[in-house]
């Protein structure tokens, strides 16, 4: 029987496995990816890595590995406008530094952060097997039993489902969620651009929903283009020329001529929160427990502060010789997180709400706000604090940079 069994082979997922087998060695975990086992590489998108996150990495053995592939954000900008305004006034601008030489943030391809994962599995010796899914979960007293669709059955003390906002694991266990749709789809792909961009990410509310320009190695940044779903359908199944010249209109001109270098695709964006993160010998983690909306960059960054809340959770009650799937430790991993999660969900919700619209009065109102925190430092400091993960309260040892 394993000790502990996870579901979903993507960065949250990769990231339990290390953390807690790093702090436990004697623990045996194994990890499930339903897709092939190289389908991974393909992915060419990025992700916005907080500074919190990239402590925990370090901690891990594998931030430095990374690092040497991710663009450190050193500067952000926050506009209001219309894609007709000749000119985008700058409403906010961030500094990028929570510490001397640490950036709040920095970018990572995706590729990068699994393939340093999978390494760290490796040297620990975590199994992760590849072409199956979870077609069957019963939670005994003692243990639970997965079915899997190649037809195995596996016997774990706890399972851990990071198999996404559709989480097949998580209806199987019958936790219900919350949920709508925004009515948009956020479409994602890379640029190349003929000026550098120094490091400087931009935040451009436009009437249509967010459109954020996150820098990548080189002169190329990475993009998260918010739109009505119709509209975000429309320009994916464009040809390329007509798909520059939008992108051009709401990136602007200030780093030059724009040349689409990776895929383009669109992802329906809306918010799903479980209304429990635990249930009998099973954690929720990372968009199996929480989808929101892109519009803070947090998406991710929520996953990972599951992972070091719940691997910290699963070790403690290890050294106390507890068992580490009882419902009553899991429901301490619940309480650590769910009212974060709750908090943030509602947060971009309602920044999305009040942004992705051209009504002139919200306009002026939301325009003096972001003036207001401009002119205010400490303020300012707050927000970027609150942005990096490093001034939450009761944070994990991980998020800390320290061992558990």
């Amino acid at each position: 029987m394993l000790d502990m069994l996870i579901v979903g082979g993507g960065y949250v997922g990769l990231s339990v496995a290390v953390a807690t087998k790093q702090a436990a060695p004697h623990l045996s975990i194994e990890v499930i990816e339903a897709a092939p086992e190289h389908v991974w590489q393909k992915d060419e998108r990025a992700s916005a890595i907080i500074a919190a996150a990239t402590r925990m990495l370090d901690v891990l053995g594998v931030w430095e590995e990374i690092a040497a592939q991710s663009q450190p954000i050193n500067r952000m900008i926050v506009t209001d406008s219309r894609t007709s305004d000749p000119v985008r006034p700058v409403y906010l601008t961030f500094d990028g530094e929570v510490a001397e030489g640490q950036p709040f943030a920095h970018m990572v391809p995706n590729v990068a952060m699994v393939r340093a994962l999978r390494g760290a599995c490796e040297r620990l010796g975590i199994r992760i097997r590849h072409g199956a899914s979870a077609t069957g979960f019963v939670a005994g007293p003692n243990c639970a039993s997965l079915t899997l669709s190649n037809g195995e059955k596996i016997d774990t003390r706890l399972v851990v489902a990071c198999d996404g906002v559709r989480s097949k694991l998580r209806d199987m266990a019958g936790i219900k969620t919350v949920h709508w749709d925004y009515g948009q789809s956020g479409i994602v792909t890379t640029v190349e651009h003929e000026r550098p961009h120094e490091g400087c990410a931009e935040e451009h509310f436009l009437p249509s929903g967010p459109f954020a320009i996150l820098p990548l190695t080189g002169n190329r940044s990475s993009l998260v283009w918010t739109e009505r779903t119709a509209d975000a359908d429309r320009l994916v199944a464009s040809d390329d020329l007509f798909f520059e010249e939008e992108l051009q209109r709401r990136f602007g001109y200030k780093l030059g001529a724009l040349t689409v270098v990776g895929g383009r695709k669109a992802f329906p964006l809306g918010l799903t929160l479980s209304r429990a993160f635990v249930a009998p010998r099973l954690a929720l983690a990372g968009d199996a427990a929480h989808g929101i909306h892109p519009i803070s960059g947090q998406g991710l960054n929520l996953g990972f502060k599951d992972v070091a809340a719940l691997a910290e959770t699963v070790v403690e009650a290890d050294r106390l010789g507890l068992d580490i799937g009882a419902l009553n430790i899991l429901e301490r991993y619940q309480e650590w997180r769910r009212f974060d999660t709750f908090r943030m969900g509602v947060t971009t919700d309602v920044l999305n709400r009040l942004f992705s619209n051209d009504i002139t009065p919200i306009r002026i109102a939301r325009d003096l706000g972001l003036g207001m925190v401009e002119r205010l430092p400490r303020l300012k400091s707050f927000f970027i604090g609150e942005a990096a993960g490093t001034k939450a309260k009761n944070l994990p040892r991980l998020l800390e940079g320290r061992t558990i």
